[in-house]
């Protein structure tokens, strides 16, 4: 797939932003990393599963690490991009598809500054780059998602909330409250669960068994209607 693209990719983040993730991938085994898993996450199999993201659509995969995915989904038949802030990853993933013979598409991006233009997808899947984001950097995410998706297109959200207590994962954890302040300006949501550390749908870090929540959201045709 070549993805419609609006303007020359962005230069390198700054150092701040940029710094620890590449560190993260460039310094140790991919295998390694906390996060990584050769399996698709479960709430994208349900996404395809149910339909929540239409048949052979096109699908952004924002902060798609190395890319497993991007792999599945172009296995099922979707015209799927996957862009990461860090170009060790983008590379891992790219060697992943060329050795498994699956066209697809890895680019180096920001996520707050993705290179696509305007309603460019039908649907959009994050699964923890939201919670990873700095503060300041969660409504202009919001605002570029919604950008580059076309109205009504589907947005799968994941991410460890506030209250999970483990040491494993993000910082800032943004409680459901927060996650929703930032984007119902732009998204509609449409489905929200929350998975403890002992369920089936919580994320296994490294090997330790880590609640989170999903989210099923729309984005808005319309603004979003005042509040009374």
């Amino acid at each position: 797939m070549t993805a419609n693209v609006a303007r020359d990719p962005p230069a390198a983040p700054e150092r701040s932003e940029f710094d620890g993730w590449e560190d993260w991938y460039s310094r140790r085994n991919y295998r390694e990393m906390p996060w990584f898993s050769p399996r698709p996450s479960p709430w994208l199999v349900r996404a395809v599963r149910e339909r929540w993201i239409p048949r052979g659509a096109s699908v952004i995969d924002v902060g798609c690490g190395t890319g497993s995915n991007v792999l599945w989904l172009v296995k099922k038949g979707f015209r799927t991009v996957g862009v990461d802030l860090s170009p060790t990853a983008i590379s891992i993933a790219s060697s992943r598809a060329r050795k498994a013979r699956i066209d697809a598409e890895f680019r180096v991006a920001s996520a707050t500054e993705l290179p696509f233009r305007p309603g460019s997808f039908a649907s959009a899947l994050d699964t923890g780059c939201f919670h990873s984001l700095p503060l300041h950097s969660r409504v202009p995410y919001a605002k570029e998602v919604h950008r580059i998706l076309r109205p009504g297109g589907a947005f799968l959200l994941t991410w460890i909330p506030r209250e999970v207590r483990t040491e494993m994962g993000p910082p800032h954890r943004p409680s459901l409250a927060e996650t929703a302040e930032v984007f119902e300006p732009w998204f509609v949501f449409t489905g929200i669960e929350r998975h403890d550390s002992g369920s089936s749908g919580g994320w296994t870090v490294k090997r330790e068994r880590v609640g989170r929540c999903t989210a099923r959201l729309e984005r808005r045709r319309t603004t979003q209607p005042p509040p009374w």
